[in-house]
């Protein structure tokens, strides 16, 4: 099989090309860390209270699915690695509107969660310093990580590889401890047993439906390392090399975590919303300034997150403007790095914060509810997008095929089917269905203006 492909090497509305700074090292741990997010530390609690024990079988049934999605996007972007990733694939796929669909649409997604992800770091530091007030936090996490983006890819780098680190050794350290005291062999200690699991389905399959949900959007982010890898020195083997890890690193640190908190805690426990499901399963464990401890991993969790978001952002508008499907000046690199783009990034972000503070009930909760399913509408983009290329591969660069959809195209269809049922299960909770409808308006706002900047380009 062959280990590398011709790279596409983009370059910039002004003629110059993005840099390629990153190490293996610095994506394999962009890989690792990057499944390991906030929503794992903080929104899991919510799933862990409505679906009980059986939350483990909702994060498998997502992870699943995930699991297709990684597969697939890692198949097409070893074969053309492009900072757009997704957004590429979908315009070589289908055509220039799908890539512009899909591009902006994550591009909005991604920089409002920058700014929810710089919220939430706040207010954990002014609750350490209380009388500081939370705006200047966000503020201060976003120049500093804005400045490290607009320095040089390396540096966002660097701070991945160590955000990631620290992330993995104490989710490590909290599956070793649970797994211990499991197994009844951690001194004082007494093994639960299974006497937390007995009550598998406690809210029937209506909490179960809740809890799969919650864990479908608990894995975003997985995408960012098919982004970075158009950055790195060899792309091709260190997309092969994230993709096929990516089956083990869900399976322990999401299915093998939650297995871990519903069996040492019970699933109805206060504490698992209130405190958060990993500071209530090391509380259980009676380990002194647990609390305290877990607030500090899910900080770094966020900015992290904030870090890697704000890179995603300015390389996905980057690659759209490249493509002439934005303003020329997002386009424009300098030192190996679209610095406008970084920028506009940020402020989008802050501007977000800042929404959040002066109309919460409405303009927020609106932005908030558009991005609700973005997601998955990304994921569809991928599957079709990838029914379409691998069949154009096979017959034109099947040498370009490094890395392979397992079972195609019976399992594509298969994601795809799953995708379906999401959607069809979000149309049934009114919580969720809202974020469905704005989401799709927003897509097809979005779906109109690509077709018609298509068609314009066309009549040129």
């Amino acid at each position: 099989m062959p280990t590398s492909t011709t790279q596409e090497t983009p370059t910039g509305t002004d003629g110059v090309s993005l840099s390629h700074g990153l190490k293996q090292r610095h994506l394999s741990m962009i890989a690792l860390g990057g499944v390991i997010g906030a929503g794992l530390f903080v929104g899991s609690g919510a799933g862990i209270a409505a679906a009980g024990p059986s939350i483990v079988v909702a994060y498998a049934l997502s992870g699943l699915l995930v699991m297709l999605v990684m597969r697939m996007l890692g198949e097409m972007s070893a074969a053309y690695p492009s900072s757009g990733s997704f957004s590429a694939h979908a315009e070589r796929a289908i055509g220039p509107w799908a890539g512009f669909t899909a591009g902006w649409s994550f591009w909005v997604l991604l920089c409002t969660a920058v700014g929810l992800e710089g919220i939430g770091a706040a207010k954990i530091v002014s609750g350490w310093l209380p009388g500081t007030p939370e705006w200047a936090w966000v503020a201060l996490f976003m120049v500093v990580f804005c400045g490290t983006n607009l320095a040089a890819v390396k540096n966002f780098g660097e701070f991945e590889f160590w955000f990631a680190a620290l992330k993995v050794a104490a989710i490590t350290l909290f599956l070793v401890l649970g797994v211990l005291a499991i197994l009844g062999v951690l001194p004082g200690t007494d093994s639960p047993g299974a006497a937390n699991l007995t009550d598998f389905l406690p809210n029937g399959a209506e909490g179960l439906v809740i809890g799969l949900l919650a864990s479908v959007f608990a894995y975003g982010g997985l995408e960012t390392v098919t982004i970075a890898a158009a950055e790195s020195e060899n792309p091709v083997q260190g997309v092969a090399r994230a993709v096929r890890t990516a089956m083990w690193r869900i399976a322990l640190f999401y299915i093998g975590s939650m297995a871990v908190i519903v069996t040492l805690v019970p699933w109805d426990s206060k504490e698992v919303v209130e405190k958060g499901p990993y500071v209530a399963a090391l509380d259980e464990l009676g380990i002194p300034g647990a609390g305290q401890l877990m607030n500090v991993v899910v900080l770094v969790a966020l900015l992290s997150a904030m870090n890697a978001n704000i890179y995603g952002a300015s390389r996905i508008a980057y690659s759209l403007v490249e493509r002439g499907q934005g303003p020329k000046g997002l386009g424009r690199v300098s030192g190996g790095v679209p610095r406008i783009a970084v920028l506009a990034s940020s402020v989008f972000g802050f501007l977000c914060v800042l929404l959040s503070y002066w109309r919460p009930n409405d303009v927020f909760a609106w932005l908030l509810n558009m991005i609700g399913a973005v997601i998955l509408v990304v994921w569809i983009f991928i599957a079709v997008s990838q029914l379409r290329l691998r069949r154009r591969m096979e017959r034109e660069a099947p040498e370009k095929l490094v890395v392979r959809m397992w079972a195609f195209p019976w399992l594509t269809w298969l994601a795809l089917a799953g995708m379906a049922a999401v959607f069809v299960l979000m149309a049934r909770e009114p919580d969720t269905r809202v974020q469905l409808y704005s989401t799709g308006g927003m897509t097809l706002v979005l779906a109109a203006v690509g077709y018609a900047w298509q068609r314009a380009r066309a009549r040129r």
